[in-house]
């Protein structure tokens, strides 16, 4: 039962540090809430529970032998999709206002999330590096550690995000207009500049 906790701690460790982790998802969560409110942010921060289920599945069956091409084609594409999304909110920017749009579906937001989490690398090579091993290592105990270590770094992965999407739309009441536009402007170049450096890590 000692080593179950332990397997948990863990999970929470990996998942608490991941979630707050700079990264394209994330900063999604931040610029999605401050345009739309704290539950079009929370459908992004979603977006793990519908984008890492083929990933862990495919990572477990062809763990270390996905060809260099594969992982390329990931960053390339994602670091684009990135890009899109900050140009996307840069041209918002200047005629955003603070009232929570209703033109988009919600179901839109988690689809947006969705995307920009499979396109990026990060949960690739975190699973094929990190998680991976150590899943397979936790399952190979039994049942219960697998699954302490999935319940624990997904709590927090994603329970870190919601919070701050909480923290921001708290906030986002108190915006004056003009500093909303400038998050929104500090937003989207973050996006752009996450997406360069997507494609420039590119082996």
């Amino acid at each position: 039962m000692d080593a179950v906790w332990a397997t948990l701690f863990l999970g929470l460790s990996l998942g608490f540090g991941a979630g707050i982790s700079p990264g394209p998802l994330l900063t999604l969560v931040v610029t999605t809430t401050l345009e739309r409110g704290f539950g079009a942010g929370l459908r992004v921060a979603l977006a793990p529970i519908l984008t890492d289920v083929p990933i862990v599945a495919l990572v477990l069956l062809t763990l270390n032998i996905l060809p260099p091409w594969a992982l390329t084609a990931l960053s390339v594409g994602g670091g684009l999709f990135v890009i899109y999304l900050g140009i996307e909110t840069l041209r918002s920017a200047p005629t955003a206002i603070l009232s929570v749009q209703t033109d988009r579906p919600g179901r839109q937001d988690l689809l947006r999330g969705a995307l920009v989490n499979l396109l990026s690398p990060h949960p690739w090579l975190f699973w094929i590096g990190v998680g991976g091993p150590l899943l397979l290592s936790a399952w190979g105990h039994s049942l219960w550690h697998g699954m302490a270590f999935l319940l624990g770094f997904y709590g927090l992965l994603i329970g870190s995000k919601i919070a701050l999407a909480w923290a921001v739309g708290r906030g986002r009441t108190r915006l004056t207009p003009r500093w909303y536009r400038r998050l929104l402007y500090i937003g989207g170049g973050i996006l752009i500049g996450m997406g360069v450096l997507l494609i420039q890590s590119v082996p």
